[in-house]
């Protein structure tokens, strides 16, 4: 079906649709299909993220496996910019008070402010996933180089979200913190 013929009835729907509906659509608690499923993946991400940063004592932030290899805060402060930057090849936008640097990885390494900033980085990115309309979800996009589409890119950012969570699980191990979602689970401390 061409993306005209899709586009006739997807805008009588929504020119029919009482604003309120229109509003829930938007809302990521009333999402379906594969948008739940990101979401899904995104708030599962969020909440282990949230609650290793919190188990993870602020000296540890600083900590990193080796030179050259991104500490604890830095890797947390990694996916930060990467939720709020990798929807943005989407076309989605950030809110104008987001300002993002190159060297904030760097330079933002208070506990309190990471977690903070990590809250609400998820609290974006699950309505990025909301945001890139049905019918623009099959537009191409350049995605690191490579051809993909605009679901590809939410499909990146959960995956990428779950790379970096493994990461920050092995760094806490490796400091002897078991990750609070573990602790108790058939002997796995």
């Amino acid at each position: 079906m061409s993306t005209r013929r899709l586009l006739v009835p997807v805008l009588t729907l929504l020119l029919a649709a009482p604003p309120a509906a229109i509003a829930q659509a938007a809302n990521p608690s009333s999402a379906t299909g594969l948008r739940k499923e990101l979401i899904g993946q995104l708030a599962d991400a969020e909440q282990k993220f949230v609650a290793l940063a919190d188990a993870t004592p602020a000296d540890k932030y600083s900590w990193r496996p080796a030179a050259g290899v991104r500490s604890t805060s830095e890797v947390f402060m990694h996916v930060v910019g990467a939720n709020y930057m990798i929807p943005g090849i989407a076309g989605v936008k950030r809110k104008p008070d987001v300002v993002l640097s190159q060297d904030m990885e760097t330079k933002i390494t208070d506990k309190t402010r990471v977690v903070d900033l990590l809250k609400k980085s998820f609290a974006h990115a699950k309505q990025a996933v909301m945001d890139v309309p049905d019918d623009q979800m099959d537009t191409a996009v350049n995605l690191f180089g490579t051809p993909s589409t605009n679901r590809g890119v939410l499909v990146l950012m959960a995956t990428h979200a779950h790379e970096h969570l493994g990461q920050s699980i092995a760094y806490a191990r490796m400091n002897g913190i078991v990750p609070p979602w573990s602790r108790g689970s058939g002997g796995d401390q």
